[in-house]
């Protein structure tokens, strides 16, 4: 696994939304974009981490975020995830994980004694130029949106 670090220029991606629309990342120049990786919807880890964004989009509209969530899920999925946690934001479905391996977060993990390849929780707040201007790997899922809020704030 080959992360993508600060100073990096972010990988232009096409995915398909919760609405099975697509959305590119080129569609927000000119504003930061927080795409935020998570492994799957509606498990308790990442519905802790949507839903600390969701109750912090005010202040990261404020402060000219745009956040899009990226999961191997499925547009009908998302769907469900979004309507079922009132998420106020774009999730986009990566179901062959180009979009992850291009960042570099898709490797191995290891879980309850289980070795397989998935997605890790990284996020990359890429500026307005479209360059990574920095990741965040390390934290609890319940503190991400804090995180996030507070760097940008600066």
């Amino acid at each position: 696994m080959n992360t993508l670090k600060a100073g990096d220029k972010a990988p232009e991606f096409t995915l398909l939304n919760q609405q099975e629309q697509s959305i590119s990342l080129s569609q927000f120049a000119g504003k930061k974009v927080l795409v935020y990786f998570y492994p799957k919807a509606l498990t308790p880890g990442c519905t802790t981490q949507a839903c600390g964004l969701r109750d912090s989009k005010s202040e990261l509209d404020d402060l000219n975020v745009v956040v899009l969530g990226v999961s191997p899920d499925l547009p009908k999925k998302l769907a469900q995830f979004a309507e079922k946690k009132a998420l106020n934001f774009t999730l986009l479905s990566d179901s062959d994980h180009q979009v992850a391996e291009a960042f570099g977060v898709w490797g191995e993990k290891k879980f309850m004694g289980r070795t397989y390849d998935g997605i890790h929780r990284i996020s990359f707040l890429v500026n307005e130029q479209g360059v990574i201007e920095q990741v965040f790997d390390k934290f609890k899922t319940g503190e991400h949106h804090q995180m996030i809020v507070d760097y940008v704030r600066g």
